[in-house]
């Protein structure tokens, strides 16, 4: 009798191991079988038939235009000027600094196309402009001489508060991205920030001085800030007194910025030796040099002039008055002019203002309003009176082109050669 034959110990181990008996998985691509991942969501598509799209037009159109007519109404109660003094020293006649009723009037007409005015009443007269030399002190202390331009304008009509007076340049690209990018965001905080950090940041050109200190502030938006200075509006009447001149309009240029644009800005850690002012800057510093640096937490003005503007041809607030109103009469505006526009091709303007709860005088989106409401209207009523004359069978498949062809010639012609 023959010994029973021994089983290898692999193949028992084998025969053990159930992974080795199970099919091995191939890999799929196909996503799971989902609502989402097959796309079998519902959804929902509109049908555009006539009962649905010429509601809308005529909806859309009744809404917007009466909002247009109100948009343009509140446009034309904003009452303002505006004078493009521009080369007024070279244009303008010689004249005296202040109004003598005795001697008569020195001014002469401003051009037509330099000024516009709207008010609620008609100017009985036309601007008129001069130009003289007088004494300015800077609030550093420094007295200069410099190019006064006068101007006289009537106001036909009481206006009342809040009056605003702008400056508005044109040809001036604020937004170009050197222009934009010259700036040391951590020096205005108020931070010391030395020759080195500055040189290696984004201030150039003008982020060291030939001497080696850096300038402050470094950049060239803070140094091509606007510079000319506006007196305030007096009568041509005025009177002078021993407690100063009345029948004089004040503004203030306090509430000019925004309220939270302060807290961009700080109060330095510099010394005024470690700094040196801006090029544009040195002429109302002694020497060239600080003896007192400007506190850039509280100069409003500097403030509106850093908040770039997005187009060539921008205003900026330069001082107000919330309380007054102001009255009927001609007045008389200095003008210290010492901004330079005309090396880039320039205009520069005052502009005085009122206001309403729209803002200032801006016609365009009235305008805009309007003519969408008027397309969507006369569009309606166009598809209307087509409807009705010629209406169109919802869902006729006689429109399905594929459905209309008729077999060629061609291939009639070859059927019936191989017949």
């Amino acid at each position: 009798m023959s010994p029973p034959e021994q089983m290898e110990p692999t193949d028992s181990i084998a025969s053990q191991d159930p992974a080795r008996d199970e099919p091995k998985k191939t890999k799929s691509r196909r996503p799971p079988n989902t609502a989402f991942r097959q796309q079998r969501l519902k959804a929902w598509q509109p049908i555009l038939t006539p009962k649905t799209v010429l509601p809308l037009f005529f909806i859309v159109g009744i809404i917007f235009a009466p909002i247009g007519g109100l948009l343009l109404y509140a446009s034309a109660q904003v009452q303002e000027i505006s004078i493009d003094y521009t080369n007024c020293n070279t244009t303008a006649p010689r004249a005296s600094l202040n109004y003598n009723a005795s001697q008569g009037n020195d001014l002469e007409p401003i051009p037509s196309d330099r000024v516009s005015a709207t008010f609620k009443s008609a100017m009985q007269s036309a601007p008129e402009w001069g130009w003289a030399w007088e004494d300015y002190r800077f609030p550093s202390g420094v007295v200069q001489n410099t190019s006064v331009c006068i101007l006289s304008f009537e106001i036909p009509r009481e206006i009342k508060p809040p009056i605003l007076f702008y400056y508005r340049l044109t040809n001036f690209y604020q937004n170009h991205r050197r222009y934009v990018k010259s700036v040391d965001i951590e020096q205005l905080k108020g931070r010391a920030r030395s020759a080195s950090d500055l040189s290696s940041g984004d201030c150039s050109p003008l982020d060291v001085a030939p001497d080696g200190r850096p300038y402050y502030p470094c950049g060239l938006i803070a140094n091509s800030m606007f510079n000319d200075t506006f007196g305030d509006l007096t009568l041509n009447n005025a009177v002078q007194t021993p407690e100063g001149e009345i029948n004089t309009y004040t503004m203030t240029v306090e509430g000019t910025s925004w309220s939270h644009e302060g807290d961009l800005y700080g109060k330095t850690d510099y010394k005024p030796s470690d700094v040196v002012p801006p090029p544009n800057w040195q002429e109302q510093y002694p020497n060239g040099s600080y003896t007192e640096l400007p506190n850039l937490h509280t100069w409003e003005q500097f403030q509106v002039w850093m908040r770039t503007a997005g187009l060539p041809t921008f205003s900026k607030l330069y001082q107000r008055n919330d309380n007054d109103a102001l009255k009927a009469g001609t007045y008389r505006l200095k003008i210290y002019d010492r901004f330079p526009v005309e090396k880039y091709s320039g205009t520069k303007s005052i502009l005085i203002s009122t206001r309403t709860v729209m803002g200032g005088k801006n016609p365009f989106l009235g305008i805009a309003y309007l003519v969408v409401g008027g397309i969507c209207i006369l569009l309606g009523a166009v598809f209307l009176a087509t409807h009705l004359i010629k209406p169109r069978k919802l869902g006729d498949h006689t429109y399905l082109t594929w459905n209309n062809d008729q077999p060629s010639s061609a291939t009639t012609t070859g059927r019936a050669g191989g017949a």
